[in-house]
């Protein structure tokens, strides 16, 4: 109550015109009005004059609240034109996370363990391959000899091929051989000093010693060198090397040469045993 009279009436016409919050401008009333219109504020028909101020008040006060924030997220636009200072930074952490997460290669040490000697970690050397160890291929003895006669025959064309000389005139000594001591290795009853060597049998042919029936008094040699079967071989084929045209002669006649038997005819019939035997020896 004013003492002028008048009702409170807080809509009326009476109110003093000089308290300037007390008369809201055209503009401030249409946009409060307009603030309430969005809230959809409501009020009871018939509110009472009490509850009816604090309604109104409360409204008003939502509402300049309303328009406070309004301004305060909008009301400068020069700050919100500049780019945030945190945009690279935020634009780096979102780069980061991505790189992250892609796979990288790896860095670990192509070797077992990272503390691994210099040695262990060159590559390794290419070790040779040990050859394989030759296999002497076994001689059989073949056309009846035993293993005795079979390994003179072999000392026969050894020496031959030392020599240098064909296979003809390997079959022509090993035939010889056959025919004079069936490849036996011979010592002489008549010479004593011929049986303190190596030997295989005691003939009694004169002085005749070793694989070809050689005689020291003929001048093939002494004794100690014809008990010898190599010695042996490379006089007899030293002797049928000096006869012309031993290549082409028969068997019978170019061993007749070197030898001269009594039985000139009889080296023939070694000849094919001697073949198959210098072909086993050489394979």
């Amino acid at each position: 109550m004013r003492n002028d009279g008048n009702l409170d009436d807080p809509f009326g016409s009476g109110r003093p015109a000089d308290r300037s919050d007390d008369t809201p401008s055209t503009n401030r009333l249409a946009t409060l009005r307009g603030l309430v219109r969005r809230t959809r504020f409501w009020a009871p028909t018939n509110p009472r004059p009490g509850r009816t101020k604090l309604a109104v008040a409360t409204g008003a006060a939502c509402c300049l609240g309303l328009v406070g924030v309004s301004q305060a997220g909008f009301g400068a636009p020069d700050r919100a034109a500049d780019p945030a200072p945190s945009a690279e930074v935020a634009e780096r952490a979102a780069v980061d996370p991505a790189s992250r997460a892609m796979a990288r290669p790896s860095t670990a040490p192509a070797t077992p363990s990272a503390s691994a000697s210099p040695s262990a970690t060159a590559s390794p050397k290419a070790t040779a391959k040990p050859k394989p160890k030759k296999t002497v291929r076994q001689i059989v003895p073949v056309a009846g000899l035993d293993r005795t006669q079979m390994n003179n025959a072999k000392k026969i064309v050894q020496a031959g091929k030392e020599m240098g000389m064909p296979r003809r005139a390997l079959v022509i000594a090993v035939a010889t051989a056959m025919q004079e001591s069936t490849l036996l290795n011979y010592a002489s009853g008549v010479l004593p000093e011929s049986q303190s060597y190596p030997h295989q049998a005691i003939g009694w042919d004169h002085d005749s010693v070793g694989l070809f029936q050689q005689r020291p008094s003929s001048g093939w040699g002494t004794v100690e060198q014809l008990m010898d079967p190599e010695y042996a071989t490379k006089a007899f084929l030293s002797a049928l090397a000096e006869i012309p045209g031993w290549q082409s002669l028969p068997l019978s006649v170019a061993a007749q040469a070197v030898q001269i038997s009594a039985f000139p005819d009889a080296y023939a019939q070694h000849e094919w045993r001697a073949g198959e035997v210098v072909a086993e020896i050489l394979g």
